[in-house]
């Protein structure tokens, strides 16, 4: 059998209080967020210039989509319209058909 394992001495016991180092910097809400919020908000605030230029260039991927389905279904609309308004035009000229 080997003899027991000993932890070495500057890991903590169960008995010992750990003290906040004095020149850590307190969380800015009091402590109230949970560990795991506050690192995600300080992963979010480093990556955020990164993430509005995705954001921004992932709209404009969206927006030329919607522009290529809706286009030929404009220009479709803007025809119809624009035979109806010459048919109106030449109808009401002296004349007309």
């Amino acid at each position: 059998m080997s003899a027991p394992r000993v932890p070495p001495k500057f890991v903590p016991t169960l008995t010992e209080v750990v003290h906040r180092p004095a020149d850590s910097s307190p969380m800015p809400d009091g402590g109230a967020r949970l560990p795991e919020e506050r690192l995600v908000q300080l992963v979010l605030q480093r990556l955020e210039v990164d993430l509005d230029t995705r954001i921004r260039e992932h709209i404009a991927q969206l927006v030329l989509e919607q522009a290529h389905v809706l286009g030929p279904r404009l220009r479709a609309e803007m025809e119809g319209s624009v035979r109806q308004a010459i048919a109106a035009t030449l109808a009401a000229q002296p004349g007309g058909s």
